[in-house]
């Protein structure tokens, strides 16, 4: 239909000044049934169809649309998409438009309202690549049902799944207790050697000085206890880092099964974000690298969990530090975003290969050779309890950044009028 739509109108411009009024309304009458005809045709449409001017405001939306944001019997032209979808980043899509480049962009939002569903966005600027801004068009498709079942064939593998964990806990818990038994037999035996009080180093010949009370023999024990107890201590500081390792993965274990809600909280991230890296120091310290904090000032506090917020922002700079060689650059960054805040994690590592990225959140999956793979799906859960999203990129041999992105506002349920669920919005102020 473009082509001859085009050509039509083509026709039409050029003898616009020479039609009569029998012509004019000939051809108002051709683009009337044109536009009957496409209405009818994006009505059809199960996917839902949205014209917006260059401030945001609806031009023009399809059925689907009431169907799946709004309600039947809403006037919607003239709207702000503010209005109609909150969650949608507006002032991102308006300020990609006006470079000019991408010409259609993907999004995904969760929604509550009219009811809860997950939305795929296809956004497209109606002036193409070109710098600028005449408006966008949106393309909403309801991806709620595809994720159910997406959900339904993660559960029909969840005993599989967890047949995998404990094999996984397993594997990792059995390295350090090996470990363990090797070094606390090793203890056994300098005990059992400092008990009987017969040295270790040269044992023959100092039980000779010993017999025939020579000077040297006075001297030997205390060098010989003295090398003792720094084997001890060797033996113990391996034993004791190795119990930290057990600890840690036991807990990685409990929270990726058990995971706590989190208790929200109106809170500072910039100070999560300074106390994260007061707590990592010494291991940033001695691996030789360098930090920046980048902290927008006058964050507003938002809700959050601090502890978990924490405990997140600890599995990503983890990451970041052990991607890293000596010399290499950590930044942790705080701003401002739209309806929200985003913390973002950077190192200058050797990156993540694509074929990777899209695995690096599933549960047990790991890059590192003594990873339990349930670090990053901790974090997935923390952000999205708080409403949260978290993104990733990655560029081989130049670094990954993780970045968080945070709502300034708990999440709250709309009500609804009285005697109709699901089809009117409440009044908004």
């Amino acid at each position: 239909m473009a082509a001859p739509k085009s050509s039509f109108l083509g026709k039409v411009l050029d003898r616009i000044g020479r039609l009569d009024r029998e012509g004019l309304q000939s051809v108002v009458e051709r683009l009337a049934r044109e536009r009957s005809f496409l209405e009818t045709l994006f009505n059809t449409i199960e996917d839902g169809v949205l014209v917006l001017d260059e401030t945001g405001r609806i031009l023009y939306y399809n059925q689907a649309i009431l169907t799946l944001l709004s309600g039947q019997g809403q006037l919607l032209e003239g709207q702000p998409i503010d209005r109609l979808l909150p969650e949608l980043d507006w002032q991102t899509l308006a300020r990609s438009d006006a470079k000019g480049g991408v010409s259609v962009t993907r999004h995904e939002l969760e929604i509550r309202y009219p009811r809860h569903r997950f939305l795929s966005i296809y956004a497209a600027p109606l002036d193409g690549e070109a710098s600028g801004s005449s408006g966008m068009a949106l393309i909403i498709h309801d991806a709620t049902e595809a994720r159910a079942k997406t959900f339904a064939a993660i559960e029909t593998e969840r005993v599989q799944a967890l047949t995998l964990l404990a094999a996984s806990v397993a594997h990792e818990i059995g390295n350090p207790l090996n470990a363990l038994d090797i070094h606390l037999q090793l203890m056994e035996r300098e005990v059992r050697r400092l008990k009987a009080g017969a040295p270790t180093a040269a044992p023959n010949r100092l039980r000779r000085e010993l017999r025939r009370h020579k000077a040297p023999a006075v001297a030997q024990p205390s060098v010989y206890l003295e090398e003792s107890a720094q084997k001890l201590e060797k033996y113990l500081a391996v034993a004791k880092g190795e119990i930290a390792r057990l600890d840690y993965i036991i807990r990685q274990f409990l929270e990726a099964l058990r995971p706590a809600p989190a208790k929200l909280a109106a809170g500072d991230i910039n100070r999560v974000v300074q106390e994260t890296v007061e707590l990592l120091r010494p291991e940033i310290d001695n691996r030789g690298l360098s930090v920046e904090q980048q902290l927008a000032s006058n964050l507003p506090a938002i809700p959050i969990d601090p502890g978990q917020i924490k405990q997140a922002l600890v599995n990503l700079v983890k990451n970041a530090i052990q991607a890293m060689t000596k010399g290499g650059r950590l930044t942790l960054r705080t701003s401002h975003a739209s309806e929200g805040i985003v913390v973002s994690v950077a190192d200058t590592g050797g990156g993540i290969p694509e074929e990777k990225i899209n695995r690096i959140f599933e549960p047990f999956y790991t890059t590192k050779k003594k990873g339990s793979g349930l670090g990053l799906m901790i974090v997935q859960r923390i952000v999205r309890e708080h409403g949260g999203r978290i993104e990733l990129e990655s560029r081989v041999n130049q670094g990954t950044t993780f970045r968080i992105w945070l709502p300034l506002r708990e999440r709250q349920p709309r009500l609804l009028a009285a005697g109709d669920e699901d089809t009117t919005r409440q009044p908004m102020s």
